[in-house]
């Protein structure tokens, strides 16, 4: 007697094709990887992948979600902690630069995805840079009832933060200053100080 087969869930296929995605991706790299690729990883026809997945930018979109989602996992966890807002905020940007250098220096295969990402305007990274603004914001804010900080829209300094920082935050100015030798860590402590400062917390 026949067992009948069993149909694949949706949500595990999916997890399946993601998995062998990102291994590809960091392996050889997200333009390199194609479709055929994953397939074969997997046993089955592109046609099948496309079941799951109804393009290739949706699959390039999870993979770099999850990525990015590392960050967000490590912020979140820095905002949560029990200490005073100007800590939590220099730990964070402190930890915001050196994981995206890190990516650069240990998985440059990822790091070169998140270029691509940024320079094609993908909407994973629209929503991603949000959400470290919506995590500044509630730090900022946090600063200001404990009379920390000085501002009056913590949203506004929230954006604020975001640009003056941006320098230790985008993949492609992080990969130039290490190209060219710069001594990143003397510019990080400067400019956090500064971003401190702006924000109204003494020394």
């Amino acid at each position: 007697m026949n067992r009948p087969v069993r149909t694949p869930d949706p949500d595990e296929m999916r997890a399946r094709i993601l998995e062998v995605a990102e291994e590809h991706f960091r392996r050889i790299g997200c333009h390199k990887t194609s479709v055929a690729d994953i397939a074969s990883g997997l046993g089955m026809s592109p046609a099948n992948v496309y079941r799951f997945f109804p393009s290739r930018d949706a699959i390039n979109e999870s993979i770099c979600r999850r990525v990015l989602n590392e960050f967000a996992d490590i912020a979140v966890a820095i905002a949560c902690t029990n200490v005073p807002a100007s800590v939590k905020l220099d730990r964070l940007l402190n930890a915001l630069h050196h994981h995206n250098k890190k990516k650069l220096v240990k998985e440059r295969c990822m790091h070169d995805m998140i270029v691509a990402a940024m320079q094609e305007n993908w909407a994973v990274i629209k929503s991603h840079l949000e959400r470290m603004v919506t995590i500044f914001k509630a730090i900022i804010r946090e600063g200001v009832e404990a009379g920390e900080f000085k501002v009056e829209d913590p949203a506004e300094a929230a954006r604020a933060v975001k640009a003056a920082f941006m320098p230790f935050f985008h993949p492609i100015l992080i990969e130039h200053c290490v190209r060219n030798s710069e001594d990143t860590e003397t510019s990080l402590r400067e400019q956090i100080r500064f971003i401190l400062k702006a924000l109204g917390k003494s020394d």
